[in-house]
């Protein structure tokens, strides 16, 4: 039985840092985000824990590709995506 996952984006307050991540459990992943479970981590020293998106996938293999995609797009691509 394969096992779902999702990709997400989280970013901070003021809308200027991006974190992308992929999980099988979004609800408690957010939730360390927002605790900051991992205080040394990215997200936390940005504070990034307001979520922006996410996209559902059936097998969590699907969801890393797709979060190795969005993280190899240039900065540019990800500001057209906002025009």
């Amino acid at each position: 039985m394969e096992r779902g996952g999702c990709v997400y984006i989280l970013t901070n307050f003021k809308h200027t840092v991006l974190y992308i991540g992929v999980t099988s459990e979004l609800y408690f992943r957010i939730k360390e985000h927002k605790d900051k479970y991992h205080p040394n981590s990215f997200s936390a020293k940005y504070n990034c824990n307001l979520l922006v998106f996410f996209k559902q996938f059936d097998a969590i293999e699907e969801a890393i590709i797709r979060e190795k995609q969005l993280k190899n797009w240039k900065r540019g691509h990800r500001n057209k995506l906002n025009k």
